[in-house]
């Protein structure tokens, strides 16, 4: 497998080791079980899983479940499924709540060494007395309790003596610090909420920028990648290191997250289309998690190839979501087979064709890799087309049908548009049409030529089929001012479900199945919402692109 090693990251462990700085490699991917993982944390993986293969180091999959409030098992599970399919495994399987009483410790030794202190400002007076970016803090009237009283109240805190928001722990730094997450962080906070893990035995846990670069260390990380918006809490992370006294000192290194466009890349948001219904589930096919991409058809190895091309660097930018189609297509092009599907069907009846008779044709799987070999099709009277393959008054340069025009039948016979029959209203429902027995496919017919080649479906051995048609979820705005938030660039035509046929031999597809329709694109068969006698097709990417490397 190869590895997204191209980066400033890797750069950095070289140098590392070759100063002797270190003499192993060790990562962590470390997910906070709130959500479910999409695209960015795909980067964040194959990142931290692929420096770590490219020195023989090791990585572990850690959960930060340091907030039960929003942490679910579910999520744990989905997020190991996802590694695994990514193509990864874990060197070793971690939880934050492991260390929760290492950390208790912790907290305990900054008390002692008056470096933390218990509070009685709520929330919002914390966020006051902290100050801006401009102006300094103010102490908390608390801040000078002495250490005897501080490690009574964070016992009370632990034994359940107070409610939830009636006391926090904060780390005593500097409350004029320039630096926002220096001035007094909390550090712990009262929950009493059951946790997935460990029950009820705690009614206080840490907070994140706490817990860990503490895990960090207690696993002997030697290099611990964010993505950057940690950035600033890196001084944080090395003062919690240094004076919680840890005997690993782990490192903090930044790099920009993955930013697509039409794509929110926010847990908070995705969870946020979940809960009110605009997409039906975390693995809704127009999501950008994993899962998502995963039922919607996009290949692990094309993520990975798109996230090496991508690369990593110390700032943020925003990548076209086509590139990423591109590199869907690339690996689709030599693995899915070729088949026909008919997504708007209309009927055609091949008038001198032999009735109640049927013909099988040769048809190639994919003419790119011959090798795997060619497939059966049946052909008979009565076909289905795609209803714009026809127009009664076309403009010119329309090659397709119209009253008295031939077209090839792809793998099968030219055919023309002898009659047109309509309903009461005036549609269009059934063609008659001619064919011609002298230009079978590949007899090796040159008599005449014809411009329009179309794709169609033998009516009597079709399979029925949904098919499911996608466009960008979020909309992109060049102006932005009066957007009051991301929902209103929840695109409402994101989904086109669409009620058609397949080739006979398609009755056998299972879910995950990828396949290429003729002029219509790549296809996956929904894993979801697919029965066996209901076959539902997820539009992967279409067959072609603007977009260029």
């Amino acid at each position: 497998m190869e590895n997204n090693s191209s980066n400033f990251i890797k750069n950095i462990i070289k140098d590392d080791l070759e100063s002797g700085k270190h003499d192993h490699v060790i990562t962590r991917f470390p997910p906070e079980p709130n959500g479910y993982l999409h695209i960015g944390h795909a980067k964040s993986i194959i990142l931290n899983f692929g420096v770590a293969d490219d020195f023989n180091g090791k990585t572990n999959l850690r959960f930060d479940d340091t907030n039960p409030l929003k942490e679910d098992i579910e999520f744990v599970n989905s997020i190991k499924e996802d590694v695994k399919w990514l193509g990864y495994d874990w060197d070793n399987l971690f939880f934050a709540s492991d260390y929760f009483d290492e950390m208790y410790k912790r907290a305990v030794l900054l008390i002692n060494k008056g470096l933390a202190y218990v509070d009685d400002l709520n929330a919002d007076q914390i966020r006051e007395y902290r100050g801006t970016l401009t102006e300094p803090g103010k102490d908390s009237p608390y801040r000078n309790r002495t250490v005897e009283e501080n490690l009574e109240l964070f016992e009370k805190m632990r034994s359940g003596e107070f409610e939830n928001g009636a006391k926090v722990l904060r780390a005593k730094i500097d409350m004029s610090s320039p630096n926002i997450n220096l001035r007094d962080p909390v550090i712990y906070r009262i929950s009493h909420t059951e946790h997935h893990n460990t029950g009820n035995k705690w009614c206080i846990y840490p907070m994140y920028a706490f817990a860990h670069p503490i895990e960090d260390a207690i696993e002997g990380v030697t290099h611990s990648i964010c993505t950057l918006e940690f950035e600033d809490q890196r001084p944080l992370y090395d003062w919690i290191v240094e004076n919680c006294e840890m005997e690993s000192k782990p490192k903090q290194y930044e790099f920009g997250r993955l930013n697509l466009t039409n794509t929110v890349m926010s847990k908070r948001k995705l969870k946020q289309l979940v809960d009110e219904g605009f997409v039906d589930g975390w693995d809704d096919p127009r999501m950008p998690t994993v899962s998502g991409l995963r039922r919607r058809g996009y290949t692990p190895e094309a993520i990975r190839a798109f996230c090496q091309e991508i690369g990593v660097a110390k700032t943020s930018g925003i990548v076209d979501s086509q590139m990423l189609d591109h590199f869907v297509r690339e690996d689709l092009k030599l693995k899915a087979p070729r088949t026909m599907a008919i997504l708007n069907p209309l009927k055609v009846v091949i008038t001198n064709y032999p009735e109640g008779e049927i013909e099988l044709l040769d048809a190639e799987i994919n003419p790119e890799v011959p090798e795997m070999g060619t497939r059966q099709i049946p052909f008979s009277r009565e076909i289905y087309i795609e209803q714009d393959d026809f127009m009664e008054n076309p403009p010119k340069k329309y090659f397709r049908l119209f009253p008295g025009n031939e077209v090839r039948l792809k793998h099968a016979y030219f055919i023309k548009c002898e009659e047109v029959i309509k309903d009461e209203a005036g549609n269009v429902i059934e063609l008659r049409c001619t064919y011609d027995i002298e230009t079978k496919s590949g007899s090796g017919f040159t008599g005449r030529k014809v411009k329009g080649t179309l794709h169609w479906v033998e009516a009597s051995q079709a399979v029925s089929a949904e098919f499911r048609n996608f466009q960008p979820l979020i909309l992109d705005k060049e102006n932005d001012e009066e957007e009051k938030s991301f929902l209103d660039r929840v695109n409402p035509d994101s989904i086109e479900i669409l009620q058609g046929f397949v080739e006979p031999n398609m009755k056998d597809a299972k879910p995950q199945d990828k396949f290429q329709f003729f002029r219509h694109g790549y296809y996956n068969v929904d894993s979801k919402l697919t029965a066996a006698d209901h076959l539902v097709f997820n539009q992967i990417v279409g067959l072609k692109s603007s977009f260029k490397l």
